[in-house]
């Protein structure tokens, strides 16, 4: 019996989550040995071994130069920005607090979108873009003691991340999504391989770091193009509202692999965060019905 095309697109979208949450957990357990930009070096490089060939495979090795479109890369130096904000914290916070924080994305694609584009924001998604930042801060918790100073990284990795979805909108939209993906991979490779020659002493990595990193780089890869897929088998108003399970998952792992539990607080902004985003997406529907 073959699943609606709306639950398969669905169920991509949440296996793109876990997979997205695996790569953050290869990479904090290597993290703890590994210097971080010598980590995401690693991790790139593994990752254009794995994706060039997948590129040429399904015919798109000819549009392999376009990835020097000056959108994409610029959207890529936004998710530079992005990676290494939230691969630092979450060298010294839980996954499932970073996540969180990094979560508020949307409400800054709405910012930016009226700033920038200069579309109606309104009174209702004023209000949710409030509430999103008023869980983001309980997650962050500043002044308290389970505070931590890193949790500014999540808003950067927000912002940055806003900023590289706001570029999207000027990618040409008949770029292959692996290459948009192959493109933002090698930008982080080459940008993580200067901060390395420049800022960190390299460490030799021993066969477990290796083999955490090259699934960290499939689980990336494989992120990708789930949510390729989801956007492509179901419709983006059904599949959207569940890129909100990401902090399911990222609970699962900081409270499995790390022993990581969030405290009450924690628990009620990712809440608050999840639940302006779904209204915001609710809005959305019923504009366009």
């Amino acid at each position: 019996m073959t699943l609606p095309s709306k639950l398969r697109g669905i169920l991509s979208m949440v296996l793109a989550m876990g997979v997205f949450i695996a790569n953050d957990t290869c990479m904090k357990l290597v993290l703890g040995d590994l210097p971080l930009f010598q980590t995401i070096l690693m991790r790139g490089l593994a990752a254009i071994v794995i994706c060039l060939p997948l590129l040429l495979v399904l015919g798109h090795g000819r549009d392999i130069p376009r990835m020097f479109n000056p959108m994409l890369l610029a959207r890529g130096l936004c998710e530079v920005v992005a990676n290494f904000g939230f691969t630092f914290a979450i060298i010294y916070m839980a996954i499932a607090d970073v996540t969180a924080i990094a979560q508020t994305c949307p409400l800054f694609v709405l910012m930016g979108a009226w700033l920038f584009w200069g579309e109606r924001l309104g009174p209702a998604r004023l209000a949710l873009i409030v509430l999103g930042v008023t869980g983001a801060m309980l997650v962050a918790q500043p002044g308290a003691s389970a505070a931590s100073p890193y949790a500014v990284l999540g808003f950067l990795t927000a912002i940055a991340a806003a900023a590289r979805d706001l570029i999207t909108r000027k990618v040409p939209t008949d770029i292959p999504a692996l290459v948009v993906a192959f493109a933002v991979i090698v930008v982080l490779s080459l940008v993580s391989g200067i901060c390395m020659a420049v800022f960190e002493t390299p460490v030799t990595p021993n066969p477990t770091h290796i083999l955490l990193v090259t699934m960290a780089a499939v689980f990336l890869i494989c992120g990708h193009i789930c949510i390729f897929l989801a956007f492509k088998i179901g419709p983006a108003q059904s599949v959207a509202p569940f890129m909100y399970s990401l902090t399911i998952w990222a609970v699962l792992a900081s409270v499995i692999v790390f022993n990581d539990i969030p405290n009450t607080l924690a628990i009620a902004g990712m809440g608050l965060v999840a639940l302006a985003g779904l209204l915001i997406i609710a809005l959305d529907q019923r504009r366009l019905v």
